[in-house]
């Protein structure tokens, strides 16, 4: 799915990691415009005259919201609110619609939704002939503006048409995701280049870590309600809908606060980077929490998403060795309903 990242002086490492040998590349996001592959990312189309209805009862996002323009951020869970995936979904005709998420729930994902697919009649279909590019920098909205002649959304919209959309996402600098046939990739990655530098796509994770965004992995998969990744406080569900599976124990945390984890934004005290699941641990050796997410910023300093147990008093922490410090998160972790940002135009 990824060949033509290597074609264009990539080199693929650890599955879902694209790297180049440009220097200080998380630097260089902060000061200049870069593009990334984004090989971590996949896609799952949804098909058919009940692709909608079918939807409705598997997400946490209001479908309805979906319309062409609004790509609201939704979760697939469990009947015990456990998330099986988190992802971005895209309305592009009436019955097609798409799901952007880390490819490697993309598989399990369509599996699970295919024991209901055929009350619905609709088709799923794993789209590995897509490609996913990320512009980061001052200079992302426009550059995507005009290699690809559409102009950019706003945040958590979508603009385009077909198999060629644009995505805009929150993070300390513009973002833009192109997602477009992977035959046109190669030549619009070398258009790119032209005005934006190549990085590897942790550059683009470390943009998503810092905006406080946490994309499950097979490492959580089954593991953690939506509200423990704060997805209510993204808009990443809707408490206006009707049913969904999971929807009983989502709610009730929500109405009753009985969330007993949340993600937070933390530094370490070092650069090197913990696995996925590792603990964060108080200072009696008691595991706390687990990481979600990391990658090194432009200092060289490991910076993670973790999801944290809400006492109040923890003590110091730390990861692998490595002392934690607490970051501020970019938003409010108080319930945002995607209604009000289906209303940004």
């Amino acid at each position: 799915m990824n060949a033509w990242t290597t074609a264009l002086g990539g080199r693929q490492e650890a599955g879902d990691r694209v790297v180049f040998d440009t220097p200080a590349q998380a630097r260089l996001a902060l000061d200049s415009t870069v593009i990334a592959p984004l090989a971590h990312l996949g896609v799952l189309d949804i098909t058919g005259s009940g692709a909608e209805a079918f939807l409705q009862g598997q997400t946490s996002a209001e479908v309805g919201l979906a319309d062409g323009r609004f790509a609201p951020l939704t979760a697939f869970c469990t009947p015990k609110g456990r998330m099986l995936a988190n992802a971005q979904l895209l309305r592009l005709a009436p019955e097609h619609y798409r799901l952007i998420m880390h490819r490697e729930l993309v598989a399990p994902l369509a599996d699970h939704l295919k024991k209901f697919a055929a009350f619905y009649k609709v088709d799923l279909r794993t789209r590995d002939d897509l490609a996913l590019i990320g512009l980061i920098g001052q200079g992302a909205t426009a550059t995507a503006e005009v290699r690809f002649d559409i102009v950019a959304p706003t945040v958590w919209h979508h603009a385009g048409q077909d198999d060629t959309q644009l995505l805009t996402h929150p993070g300390p600098r513009p973002r833009v995701l192109a997602c477009l046939p992977a035959e046109q990739a190669p030549a619009c990655w070398e258009r790119l280049a032209e005005s934006a530098s190549p990085v590897g796509n942790a550059v683009w994770c470390l943009h998503d870590i810092q905006a406080g965004i946490a994309w499950l992995t097979p490492a959580h998969r089954d593991a953690l309600l939506p509200q423990m990744i704060n997805w209510e406080a993204l808009g990443g569900i809707s408490f206006k809908k009707g049913c969904y599976t999971g929807q009983e124990v989502v709610a009730r945390a929500h109405f009753r606060g009985q969330v007993k984890k949340r993600l937070v934004r933390a530094q370490l005290d070092g650069s090197e980077l913990p696995a996925l699941a590792s603990p964060v641990e108080t200072a009696d050796g008691k595991a706390v929490g687990e990481v979600l997410a990391a990658e090194l910023d432009a200092y060289d300093q490991a910076e993670i998403l973790a999801v944290l147990s809400t006492k109040e008093d923890l003590g110091p922490l730390s990861v692998a060795g490595q002392a934690l410090k607490l970051l501020k998160l970019p938003y409010p972790i108080e319930r945002l309903d995607p209604e009000s940002l289906a209303a940004r135009r």
